[in-house]
């Protein structure tokens, strides 16, 4: 299957672009865990030329989901169920800053972006659209990262964001859609009203209800 590269975000450069619908399949299992790969077959794949592609593959081996082998190829990296549970303690203190830092420094131009990305989860969230939903999630997360004015907390906490999808895709239920959009909504909401403390507690409560999503997991 060949994804036209006019189908990642538009206006990026081409290693964005790559990275950004490869970070995608991975997450969405349709490059599944442990599936062995060439860098070929992804070029292919994607439509896009080596080089991006390639630094798209450095990037997510940096990141853990590709696990680089010389002269084997390219694995997609394993999940295991207990493993959430780790990420999700990773994440949570540098979640509660962003969140506190994003409503302390709110700029007016990214008011928008976290209006639409709390319509975004709304609407996957009434449709059951788990794709769609953790589009929305990273829509979120990326103007969280943008509002707070702390790249090295935000560049800390992408690759355990990511992680964090990819296990919510594969080990999600059903159920855990309207809580989960909640959650995420009542950060987004305490942001937009320049509330730190309330954005902290906000993002603090959505790490704990993850947190038991991953226990959930752990114990199936």
């Amino acid at each position: 299957m060949t994804f036209p590269a006019q189908a990642a975000r538009s206006g990026q450069p081409a290693s964005a672009q790559a990275y950004h619908l490869l970070e995608r399949m991975i997450v969405t299992l349709e490059l599944p865990p442990g599936e062995v790969t060439t860098e070929s077959a992804l070029i292919e794949m994607l439509g896009l030329g080596r080089t991006p592609v390639r630094e798209a593959i450095q990037r997510l081996a940096w990141e853990g989901l590709i696990e680089i082998r010389p002269r084997a190829g390219l694995a997609i990296t394993p999940i295991h169920a207990g493993d959430w549970v780790k990420v999700i303690d990773a994440r949570t203190g540098v979640e509660v800053l962003l969140a506190g830092d994003a409503a302390r420094h709110l700029h007016p131009s990214l008011g928008a972006r976290f209006q639409e990305a709390g319509k975004h989860m709304q609407k996957a969230t009434a449709h059951n659209d788990p794709q769609s939903f953790l589009d929305a999630d990273k829509e979120m997360d990326e103007a969280v990262a943008a509002a707070a004015e702390n790249p090295y907390a935000a560049r800390l906490v992408a690759p355990l964001r990511t992680h964090s999808r990819r296990f919510w895709f594969r080990y999600r239920a059903d159920s855990s859609f309207a809580s989960a959009a909640r959650q995420h909504v009542g950060v987004i909401r305490a942001i937009l009203n320049r509330d730190p403390k309330t954005a902290e507690r906000e993002a603090e409560a959505l790490m704990r209800l993850l947190r038991e999503y991953a226990k959930g997991a752990a114990r199936s």
